[in-house]
């Protein structure tokens, strides 16, 4: 029984091809990307997992395709048995003289009711032939070889031995090439004439080619062209790799078989087409496609399900075809392209379904950069845009904001109420001064309850009530992140990545007035482009926290802004132990009294710009507290304990409530 090709059906319909939103499959590779900092890492992970449909189910990625086909691969290793290779020879042969023994008994028998000449010799016949079978050796191919030059008084025994020698021949020019019905018909004198004719010409063409001369592919395909099938090869090299997957394939039929099988069939192989010059040929040509390197692999069969040779080679050759996709898929999954995989032959292994799948997932990767959200540079390769990081911000916003609805943090100062700002659905009696903003429903109520029901509706001034409003202050803030390696290795630096950008996005979306500066520290200070968020990675090579340096910088920086309320935020995890001294980062730990009293200059210097101290501290150990006490003491601002889950609701909720003061009580 020929190994079947199995077909594998999933949730997927081909319905939701155009279902995808380029902003949904951006925030699917964000984390990744936030957690790498790399975002060709972040696409290759994402063509690996795959992703959710969104109208329903998931659309598989590289991973799940390459684990089915390990398992598709893994089913026929368990189904068949190579053994039966040499069962299914053996009862043939054995069918075969049976055949003639029948006939050589037939012939006895008659010769032992006359005694004519004519019927002496058919009993000389057939006992030599009965002589010849007796002496036959064990050896299968031993046995072949002896039976090749026997005489058959059996015709019908005759027969089927020439379809058995067929087969093998069929099986030896199936070792270079993957179709052979129009190349050995019933193989007659002429068929191998011709072979021979075709075996000659490759070989000269093929030394043509090694010396780097036009090896005449047409010239060669006008004369031998209908012998390689309906789907001949269209040049050289398509002919070449055809070869060398043949080859491979027959190479692993022989590797995965004992040492006495090999030998087995090595012997059966043998002068099986009875042309030295033919056989001359072919030992040639594999000599010359050594350069194609067809390695087979061997693969240890455990099933009971029998196969002839034919049968096996096709095994052989799909068990190749399954390794090469395997290694396009593998290698595509770890560069993130998927342009090297073979579709056809992945729709051959794998059905639809799965080739369906897999352009999806090239779409995927198209929309990003048809939307704007990546683009490739040919010099840098793939980079995120302005457009791209805006969406990482909109994500790690989202996430924060998510999570404030699921919890209360009432340890957050409540505003103070103000007169003049943005309208909002609470209300108050109006007092003189504040803006009309008339809640109408509520003014004619009130009256209505004041002189009772009835038209018309006298309105009184006491009666007026009007939406309250919200002072909206501008303010310049700087952040200021710890890039130190004790972030990354107490698990803190992503979650101060993600405020980072959520702060950005919501500055930029909601407070547009507003101004907004990212200050990474660590042994030194840097100043920090939003769009460099998302690629952002702790310094793993330099120690030091420089609060000293970052202080500094965003004090420069916010001196930029005479008017509006200015703040730091700072996100860390640990005291000082560097400063700057003479243009040089000195580090040390534990912080010396210079690092420390560097510090408080920093702090002292901002303190008299104005600029209000905000820290959200990772790590809360006693001398970091009293350290932070000492800087809110002299600076005024707020110092918040806090843990990496929770940073970003504190942060974002404290900066909004410090935007807002209400007016009127």
């Amino acid at each position: 029984m020929a190994p079947s090709r199995r077909q594998r059906y999933s949730a997927w319909d081909g319905s939701q091809q155009s279902a995808w939103d380029a902003e949904e499959i951006m925030k699917a590779l964000a984390d990744d990307l936030m957690e790498y900092g790399d975002l060709r890492w972040a696409m290759r992970n994402l063509v690996s997992r795959g992703m959710p449909i969104p109208e329903g189910g998931y659309l598989e990625g590289l991973r799940d395709m390459i684990r089915q086909l390990r398992e598709q691969k893994q089913r026929q290793l368990n189904r068949f048995n190579l053994d039966s290779i040499f069962e299914d020879f053996r009862e043939r042969l054995d069918e075969i003289i049976a055949m003639e023994r029948d006939q050589i008994n037939a012939w006895k028998a008659k010769a032992a009711e006359a005694e004519n000449f004519s019927d002496t010799l058919l009993k000389d016949i057939a006992e030599r032939n009965e002589k010849i079978l007796d002496d036959l050796p064990d050896n299968i191919g031993a046995q072949i070889n002896t039976l090749e030059k026997f005489e058959f008084i059996n015709t019908d025994a005759q027969k089927k031995f020439i379809e058995l020698l067929n087969e093998l021949r069929k099986a030896m020019t199936g070792t270079f090439f993957n179709d052979i019905e129009n190349m050995v018909n019933n193989l007659s004198d002429g068929d191998i004439e011709r072979m021979k004719q075709m075996m000659k010409a490759l070989n000269d063409m093929l030394v043509k080619k090694i010396a780097g001369e036009d090896p005449g592919f047409d010239e060669f395909m006008a004369e031998f062209g209908e012998m390689f099938g309906d789907d001949p090869p269209k040049n050289l090299d398509e002919l070449l790799e055809q070869m060398r997957q043949q080859m491979a394939a027959a190479q692993s039929l022989m590797n995965s078989m004992s040492p006495e099988q090999r030998q087995a069939l090595q012997e059966m192989f043998n002068g099986r087409f009875g042309d030295p010059e033919l056989e001359a040929e072919m030992a040639k040509l594999a000599k010359e496609l050594d350069f194609l390197n067809p390695d087979g692999q061997g693969y240890n069969f455990s099933g009971d399900e029998s196969l002839g040779l034919d049968e096996a080679m096709r095994l052989m050759q799909e068990m190749h075809e399954m390794d090469d996709l395997l290694g396009q898929m593998q290698d595509a999954e770890r560069r993130g392209d998927l342009s090297g995989i073979n579709k056809d032959l992945m729709r051959d292994l794998m059905g639809e379904d799965e080739a369906d799948q897999l352009e999806e997932l090239e779409k995927l990767m198209k929309m990003l950069e048809d939307s704007g959200y990546v683009r490739n540079e040919d010099d840098k390769g793939w980079e995120l845009t302005p457009r791209g990081s805006r969406v990482i911000g909109q994500k790690a916003l989202g996430e924060i904001y998510q999570r404030l609805k699921k919890q209360s943090l009432g340890n957050h100062a409540i505003p103070e109420e103000g007169r003049f700002g943005e309208r909002i659905e609470d209300t108050k009696s109006y007092e003189f001064g504040d803006p009309f903003h008339l809640h109408m429903p509520r003014t004619i109520r009130n009256a209505i309850n004041r002189q009772g029901p009835g038209a018309p509706v006298q309105l009184n001034p006491a009666d007026f009530e009007i939406y309250r409003s919200e002072q909206i202050t501008s303010t310049a803030t700087a952040l200021l992140v710890d890039l130190s390696w004790s972030m990354a290795l107490r698990g803190s630096f992503q979650a101060a990545k993600k405020v980072a950008l959520a702060l950005h996005n919501l500055i930029t979306s909601q407070y547009p007035k507003d101004s907004f500066y990212i200050i990474g520290f660590a042994a030194t200070a840097k100043e920090l482009k939003p769009q460099d968020l998302p690629f952002l990675q702790w310094d793993e090579y330099v120690l030091g926290t420089n609060m000293q340096h970052a202080l500094l910088m965003a004090e420069r920086l916010l001196s930029k802004h005479p008017a509006g309320s200015k703040q730091i935020i700072m996100i860390s995890d640990g005291e000082p132990t560097a400063h700057m001294e003479n243009g040089r980062a000195m580090f040390a730990y534990p912080p010396t009294a210079e690092t420390i009293r560097a510090t408080f200059r920093a702090v002292k210097r901002c303190t008299t710009k104005g600029i209000a101290i905000n820290s959200f501290m990772l790590e809360s150990s006693e001398y970091l507290r009293a350290f932070m006490q000492e800087v809110a003491r002299m600076n005024g601002g707020r110092v918040f304990y806090t843990s990496p889950e929770q940073l970003g609701e504190y942060i974002l909720v404290d900066y909004v409530e410090g935007k807002r003061k209400k007016l009127g009580r």
